[in-house]
């Protein structure tokens, strides 16, 4: 709180004055009055005082005023003035009218009445009177006006005006204000009114002033929407403003280092260098406070001279993830992942085993490679991965990478610049690497790119760095790889159509997404959300139900989504065999035959009695199969079952594999529960879910016993 002294000569009129700065004030100051008249103010404390208001009548010369206040003092003398509605009440009185002006003395009769010319008062005839003047010839006036001194006035008056004590001017109080470091207080409504109410007649130094305080509120708005630090210094260097949000990331209230120079505060922002050379300093990147800044400066300059400068301050990571919002501006695509794990349909082990890999996987920034079927979701668990990572605020890109010609994928994944080529956007367009930056990018069918873009890609995961086509500079980017394949990418590094050190780096955390047929009990559920989804209510009659549970399903989750859907505009209540696509070719788990064709299909679905248990299982493929006998078939013999004996059992049976075949289906046979993978010369055995399998579904198919190599 600002303690305030009030000196009048009249200690009434000095009351007024203190009340008034109360009033306007408020709780910003503390006022006590003093008065020359009741020589109150020969009690003035030693303390000192923020500010000393004085009025002009107190005292004779300022000699006398400093007897009484420090040599340092800050001082405001009181201008007195009249209300608006005042001067408008007195410019009505008649023209001619002869009037008494009674006030306390005849300086404050002279002050006021010439203050009234002034604002417009001029068709009246003014006497002045005061104590000790000689008594007036009442009958002479109309009028007797007196700012609330009828005390004084003579008996005999024809009709008193009391048109109140003056008040302080509106430029009194502003530079009461702006002394005691108040300056918010312009801006209050409070003083909005008084200006309004107050009589002035500075005309031009009002329009003046209002200018500066709309154009200095502008100013403040700008600085505390920015979403940047800014401060600005006048031409010694010192601080004379600064926002908000540079509080926040240097930690240096704005309050300490206003008036102050900026190189003590901010040691960090070249402010000297700026006013010396008169010249803007770019972008540069600072270490203060252990954070990384980005700093900015500019001069402000007028006919050659450097009044002073201004620089913005921004984290360096802040301005990485503004770019980012940017960049993800431009596209209309919005780049963000839709689905969850939550998303995923199915209760099957092996869907919830996969979900359990894959929310581990995503905690870590290293790339994922998901390895499954067509139609098997590998895009919703790229979305879900995301969304279950870190990164889950950032953008998530997706691209297919066998949809395009190699030129056009290349432009797409790493950006142009302008005139790289024939029909190139005007100002080049950034690359889906810079929209994926601080997110997840996702390539899809990934064994599409070619040798080029496979080389291009890898030199992305190691350095973290790309150059747009046409151009000469390096964008770093911060991106998470998730790929996807349908196909055996280790046979295609085997052919040489697949960089081996690229398969290596996206192989780091595989996850095998199972095939439909696979998710034992996961059918009924997705048939049944289809449905939902479809909005139209029917049910699958027992001998279709069997059916659907039996076939082989190659077009995965995609197929199925397809067949229910056709179901809905059937219009059957009950969906029988009948009621299937043309198109659909009933291929029962287990058939190593081709193709049926669609009449053949529903005929040789529905068998008239119930069949032998078919063989495989209808959640394994024929391969998964033969793997799960032959490893039961060594456990049995007493003989270790490693992929080498695998290998060649498999090729005493006329059905060669690869060795990353043998990988792959023993890693997908302990995915499903059925078998435990056991380093060293042990081999692997099956599960008890495995030897249940064997048992719940016998074969006639007889393997042939095999040695080990």
């Amino acid at each position: 709180m600002k303690n305030i002294a009030v000196i009048s000569w009249d200690p009434l009129a000095g009351r007024f004055y203190g009340k008034q700065v109360k009033d306007l004030f408020e709780d910003q100051v503390s006022v006590q009055v003093y008065s020359v008249r009741d020589g109150s103010v020969n009690q003035l404390p030693r303390r000192r005082y923020d500010l000393y208001m004085t009025s002009t009548d107190a005292f004779e010369s300022g000699n006398d005023l400093r007897q009484y206040l420090p040599l340092d003092a800050e001082i405001t003398e009181i201008e007195l003035t009249f209300l608006w509605d005042v001067v408008r009440r007195l410019q009505k009185l008649p023209a001619g009218s002869r009037v008494l002006f009674v006030n306390l003395s005849d300086k404050m009769s002279r002050e006021a009445v010439s203050r009234l010319n002034q604002l417009g008062v001029n068709q009246l005839q003014f006497d002045l009177y005061h104590p000790g003047c000689p008594e007036p010839d009442m009958a002479l006036y109309d009028y007797v006006i007196t700012p609330s001194e009828q005390r004084y006035v003579p008996e005999g008056a024809k009709e008193i005006i009391d048109i109140g004590q003056r008040v302080c001017t509106s430029a009194t109080m502003t530079e009461a204000a702006l002394k005691l470091g108040l300056e918010d207080l312009l801006e209050t409504p409070r003083f909005h009114h008084y200006q309004e109410i107050v009589a002035t007649n500075t005309y031009s130094f009002d329009r003046l002033f209002n200018r500066s305080r709309r154009l200095e509120s502008q100013f403040d708005i700008l600085m505390d929407i920015l979403d940047e630090g800014l401060v600005g210094v006048n031409e010694k260097g010192e601080v004379f403003a600064c926002n908000k949000k540079l509080e926040q990331i240097t930690q240096v209230s704005n309050s300490l280092a206003l008036h102050r120079r900026a190189s003590d505060v901010y040691p960090f922002i070249p402010f000297k260098q700026c006013l010396k050379s008169k010249e803007a300093i770019p972008a540069k990147v600072v270490r203060a406070g252990g954070t990384n800044l980005t700093v900015t400066v500019a001069p402000v300059l007028r006919g050659g001279v450097c009044l002073g400068a201004f620089a913005t301050v921004q984290r360096f990571s802040d301005a990485e993830q503004r770019q980012n919002e940017l960049r993800s501006q431009l596209s209309p695509k919005g780049y963000r992942a839709k689905y969850t794990f939550e998303n995923v349909i199915g209760d099957s082990p092996a869907i919830r085993r996969t979900i359990e890999i894959l929310k581990k996987m995503a905690a870590t920034s290293l790339p994922v490679l998901l390895i499954g079927e067509t139609g098997t979701g590998k895009e919703l668990f790229a979305h879900a991965v995301h969304n279950a990572s870190p990164r889950a605020q950032g953008p998530f890109v997706a691209i297919n990478c066998a949809a395009m010609p190699e030129n056009l994928l290349e432009s797409e994944l790493f950006g142009y610049e302008d005139g790289a080529f024939t029909g190139a956007r005007r100002g080049g367009k950034p690359g889906l690497f810079e929209f994926a930056h601080q997110g997840t990018l996702f390539l899809d069918e990934v064994e599409g790119m070619s040798p080029a873009l496979q080389c291009k890609l890898l030199r992305v995961l190691q350095e973290h760095e790309i150059m747009p086509v046409g151009g000469n500079r390096i964008v770093r980017v911060d991106v998470r790889i998730v790929a996807a394949t349908n196909e055996d990418l280790e046979q295609r590094v085997e052919e040489g159509s697949f960089r081996r050190d690229l398969y290596y780096r996206l192989n780091t955390l595989p996850a095998l997404i199972p095939p439909l047929r696979q998710r034992e009990g996961d059918l009924l559920l997705l048939i049944e959300y289809f449905r939902k989804k479809s909005g139209v209510e029917f049910t699958l009659s027992p001998e279709l139900k069997q059916m659907l549970l039996a076939h082989q399903w190659r077009g995965n989750i995609r197929e199925l989504r397809n067949v229910v859907e056709y179901f809905s505009y059937t219009g059957s209540q009950v969906i029988t065999p009948e009621d299937l696509p043309p198109t659909f070719h009933y291929l029962p788990a287990g058939s190593t035959s081709g193709r049926l064709s669609p009449a053949v299909s529903v005929a040789a679905a529905v068998p008239a009695s119930s069949p032998e248990p078919v063989s495989p299982p209808p959640q394994l493929s024929e391969e998964q199969w033969m793997v799960l006998q032959l490893i039961h078939q060594a456990a049995r013999q007493g003989r270790p079952a490693g992929r080498d004996s695998l290998l060649a059992a498999a090729r005493q049976m006329n059905r060669p594999l690869s060795q990353q075949q043998v990988r792959r289906l023993m890693s997908e046979l302990a995915q499903l529960g059925y078998l435990r993978i056991e380093r060293g010369r042990g081999g692997s055995h099956l599960t008890e879910e495995g030897l249940r399998l064997l048992a719940d579904h016998p074969t006639n198919n007889q393997l042939r016993p095999f040695n080990n190599p």
